[in-house]
């Protein structure tokens, strides 16, 4: 809860800790709900614990239509940057209106092992690193007699092949899953030279990630940031073999900006129910702001603004690489949604998850896939 001390002022950080979470109160989910504090409400996707209490009211931004209608001109007539959302802040525009700004971002990011990379002579990885980059270094830090893996693919789609999004064009419910082929290749690939582990393989074993990349066998492993404060946590009370880490941006097609790519996103509006709408506002201007972020970066979240000033807050947690290419990884320079919301954004995953399932376990091939894919999701785009 939003600890209740209007003494303190909108922007007090303490008052703001206590919202996002402390050891005391901690997230157990990473989204927000409809918590009040001198009548502004912070809304977004779905609920999350506070103890052994969850909390209730919870709408989706979309839910909310025309968040500013009560002051339509808010944005604007504070002249307010967007930069720091890089591309972000699209997600939640509607009929040419921002109604939300972003305020939380875990972004797909590249972990890797330092001490796999220097064993074997390679290279680390860098923030402009191509796929077919990415496929070399994996090549030749392979080491099957000793079980040691160029890199590791959980098993979601989105960790496979979703990084189709990053140029920004291609969504996932957009009916054409043609550009999804490529990334599919390039992990079977992979599989068939042993430098991934085997979907099936991971599937019967029920390997987490976590576990996987925390053995030390791994050398390279595409995952959400919240990994991060895992990792560190794991290293420092001795439960991982990995010692050693650094993060790079993730790899890029050639005709694609380097350092894009693709997260989930949490919002942060005004509700129209609000009798303080200049209020909500001032709070969520500095929440999703640079001063707002750098607040979020300190309590261990993962803020949506994107800067230098919020990246060295972020790198300067204990255990954080010292390296300054992990730093840089911290500054993406696009980030779209891993899948937008719309009426049949639930409906559209669970096809791509089965034809995900059948392809990863070569049940049916890649083509196969991809072509069931486009004629069940344009079927029901066509309902």
């Amino acid at each position: 809860m939003i600890a209740n001390d209007e003494a303190l002022g909108v922007h007090a950080a303490k008052n703001y800790i206590y919202y996002i979470g402390t050891s005391n109160y901690p997230w157990t989910g990473g989204v927000s709900t409809n918590v009040s504090w001198r009548n502004l409400s912070l809304s977004v996707n779905t609920a999350f614990s506070l103890g052994a209490k969850i909390s209730n009211h919870v709408s989706a931004v979309s839910a909310y239509g025309d968040i500013f209608r009560t002051s339509p001109n808010l944005i604007a007539n504070a002249n307010y940057d967007l930069s720091g959302f890089v591309g972000m802040e699209v997600n939640y525009a509607q009929n040419g209106e921002q109604i939300a700004l972003p305020f939380r971002s875990d972004f797909e990011i590249l972990f890797y092992n330092k001490d796999l990379f220097d064993a074997a002579g390679v290279e680390y990885p860098t923030n402009d690193m191509t796929w077919e980059q990415y496929k070399e270094k994996a090549l030749a830090l392979t080491d099957t007699a000793n079980e040691i893996y160029g890199t590791h693919y959980h098993t979601w789609l989105s960790t496979a092949v979703n990084y189709t999004v990053a140029d920004g064009v291609n969504t996932l419910v957009d009916g054409n899953y043609d550009d999804l082929a490529y990334f599919y290749q390039l992990i079977q690939d992979l599989e068939d030279a042993g430098a991934c582990m085997a979907y099936p393989e991971i599937q019967a074993a029920g390997l987490h990630y976590s576990g996987a990349f925390g053995n030390g066998n791994i050398a390279m492993m595409p995952m959400g940031y919240w990994y991060v404060a895992t990792l560190i946590t794991n290293i420092a009370n001795g439960s991982y073999n990995v010692k050693n880490w650094g993060l790079a941006a993730m790899p890029t097609k050639e005709d694609v900006q380097a350092g894009a790519t693709f997260g989930n996103l949490t919002g942060a509006c005004i509700n129209k129910a609000s009798s303080q709408p200049d209020l909500a506002w001032d709070y969520i201007a500095w929440l999703c702001g640079e001063e707002g972020s750098k607040v979020t970066a300190e309590t261990g979240n993962r803020p949506a603004w994107v800067s230098e000033g919020v990246a060295e807050v972020m790198s300067s947690v204990e255990g954080f690489p010292a390296d300054e290419g992990s730093k840089a990884a911290l500054l993406p320079t696009f980030v779209a949604i891993e899948i937008p919301g719309t009426a049949l954004s639930s409906q559209i995953s669970s096809i791509l998850g089965e034809e995900h399932s059948a392809i990863m376990t070569r049940e049916i091939s890649i083509e196969e896939g991809i072509e069931n894919m486009n004629e069940r999701v344009g079927e029901l785009m066509n309902q």
